[in-house]
């Protein structure tokens, strides 16, 4: 089926990336492997950052200039398909934007953007953009593997949630389709070819009950998670205190009731009167009568002091504690989150919708994150974390998994082997750049993960540049699947050919079956069904895959001119 399609040499496909990240690095290598045609990528200067790597790829056009109209007329963004503005700055990535449509009104435009919901709302400005975050895409896979997850457990796509788990906790029945084969020491297989043979499966949420994370979350009692919190606002001692003297006024209350003969309602009011200091002594009142009220007087004169104490404390105290970067007290099974850039923040932001407990550890106070921490009230503890004192602070001996996710790979390796000197145990999720010296560090350390937020994304960026609109990705280790959408052009290599074909390509599997500028997809479809030139298959795919089938579903009637020949 491959040897079916050849493309129009008279007009080659024209990539334009802007960045000298490690983002960019990763999307220009996704590119030249996906797409081929030509790649330029816009720099400030090929000595800095991920220049050099980028200025001695094969194939690739630099322009080094910083990104203003001028650089995007010199990269020829008018005669370019798609452009990708990948650097950490909204607005900047906005502008550039701007610019380009501008120069060309057919460009299709990819944006990085932290803010997606400020990105949808920018959406209409552009007549055909992507937006896409980056640490959106990787943090569900940081939070997997601080959980002990194979991968995210959900995925959500039109119309149907599907759920990533293993093929003995499902029956067969709900079973999509085989992810991969994870058994033993070396790398997964992917998609392999013998269905039964992957332990990690696709399957079709029917509303069964299946929580994984159940064991780590807060009690659903909302009056116990109640008093917890008001236990976290209060200093120990003075709680203490408070009790023992509240404990002393009910026993009085009892001996009024008991030994003086009052009623229980009079004997809640002398309480309550006297501990306020509105006793007026009674020499004709008996013995117990009086002993009784002397405690109760004295009691409650001690108990003003230390509940206003406890007050302040609350109030000052945990503000006191914030901007020192200390916690009010130590604590246990809490999830360590090392860095508070735009990965860190998602993690904590998903790691606190699902009940987990944190404490965060950064040492920049004016880090994005530490914004969104203080909203949820999550602890940050400011400091060096190779620094056994800060993750001391941040109570590591008693957590249930470190995060590393600063963009540094030494501080993130420090960080984890910092604080497996105080808990050698202890669960280690490492965010890492260079692949060789992630596996090196897991083998040599024996670090429980480490991922790249760069390589998981990578494939979306670029996919979203060839117009092949990915809708979720699978992370398998460090290796990722791909769920996308190919749509299906008018003379294109998959035009009239069933839709079982589309699996003939190795690496790729069918999902359903949808159609152009709708959002309904037949997740049942037959797999005889002719497809058309306004189909656009679901499919699960790698990478390699993915680049494969794309090209067979580009025809006339949807991107460039293409040749279609027979074997």
């Amino acid at each position: 089926m491959p040897g079916r399609i050849r493309w129009n040499s008279s007009r080659r496909r024209h990539f334009i990336v802007c960045g000298d990240n490690p983002l960019a690095y990763r999307l220009v290598n996704e590119l030249m492997r996906q797409a081929g045609g030509e790649v330029t990528v816009i720099l400030p200067s090929k000595r800095r950052n991920h220049g050099p790597q980028i200025a001695r790829m094969e194939n690739v056009r630099i322009v080094e200039a910083e990104l203003t109209e001028d650089s995007l007329r010199d990269a020829r963004v008018d005669s370019a398909q798609a452009l990708a503005l990948v650097n950490q700055d909204d607005v900047g990535n906005v502008h550039a934007a701007m610019w380009a449509q501008e120069l060309n009104p057919e460009l299709r435009i990819v944006l990085r953007m932290f803010d997606v919901q400020l990105g949808r709302q920018l959406r209409a400005m552009f007549a055909d953009c992507a937006i896409l975050s980056d640490s959106r895409l990787a943090a569900p896979w940081f939070v997997a593997d601080a959980l002990d997850e194979l991968a995210p457990t959900h995925v959500h796509m039109q119309g149907r949630t599907m759920r990533i788990t293993e093929r003995a906790e499902v029956q067969k029945e709900r079973i999509v389709c085989g992810l991969a084969v994870t058994h033993g020491d070396d790398a997964p297989e992917l998609l392999p070819e013998d269905q039964d043979a992957a332990n990690l499966v696709l399957t079709v949420a029917d509303g069964t009950p299946l929580d994984p994370l159940n064991d780590y979350r807060r009690s659903r009692a909302p009056w116990l998670a109640r008093l917890r919190q008001l236990s976290t606002l209060v200093n120990r001692t003075l709680l203490i205190f408070m009790l023992a003297f509240i404990g002393l006024l009910v026993l009085v209350t009892v001996a009024f009731a008991t030994a003086a003969g009052h009623s229980w309602w009079n004997s809640v009011y002398l309480t309550i009167l006297d501990a306020a200091g509105a006793a007026q002594p009674e020499l004709r009142d008996g013995s117990m009568e009086k002993v009784a009220q002397a405690v109760v007087t004295l009691t409650g004169i001690a108990l003003i002091p230390v509940v206003t104490a406890a007050v302040v404390d609350a109030v000052f105290g945990g503000r006191l504690a914030a901007t020192l970067g200390r916690l009010r007290r130590p604590v246990r099974d809490h999830f360590v989150v090392v860095g508070l850039g735009n990965v860190g923040s998602r993690v904590v932001e998903q790691l606190h919708d699902l009940g987990l407990p944190i404490v965060c550890v950064e040492r920049n106070p004016e880090a994005r994150g530490v914004r969104i921490a203080r909203r949820l009230g999550v602890p940050v503890i400011y400091g060096d974390v190779s620094e056994t004192a800060t993750l001391r602070e941040a109570s590591v001996s008693t957590c249930r998994a470190l995060l590393a996710l600063t963009s540094d790979d030494v501080t993130n390796l420090r960080a984890g082997l910092t604080a497996r000197e105080t808990q050698p145990d202890l669960r280690v999720v490492l965010r890492l750049f260079d692949g060789d010296f992630a596996v090196r560090v897991q083998q040599n350390y024996n670090i429980s993960r480490s991922r790249s937020v760069s390589f998981l994304s990578a494939p979306s960026f670029a996919t979203a540049m060839t117009e092949s609109q990915v809708i979720d990705t699978i992370a398998v280790n460090r290796q990722v699947l791909l769920i996308a959408e190919i749509p299906i052009g008018r003379l294109s290599a998959l035009e009239g050919s069933p839709l079982s074909d589309i699996e003939l390509v190795s690496g790729v599997r069918v999902l359903g079956l949808g159609r152009r500028g709708q959002k309904w997809v037949d997740w049942d479809a037959d797999e005889a069904s002719v497809l058309t030139a306004s189909h656009q298959p679901v499919v699960v795919a790698t990478k390699e895959g993915l680049s494969r089938v794309v090209p067979l579903g580009i025809g006339v009637g949807f991107d460039e001119p293409a040749q279609v020949v027979e074997s």
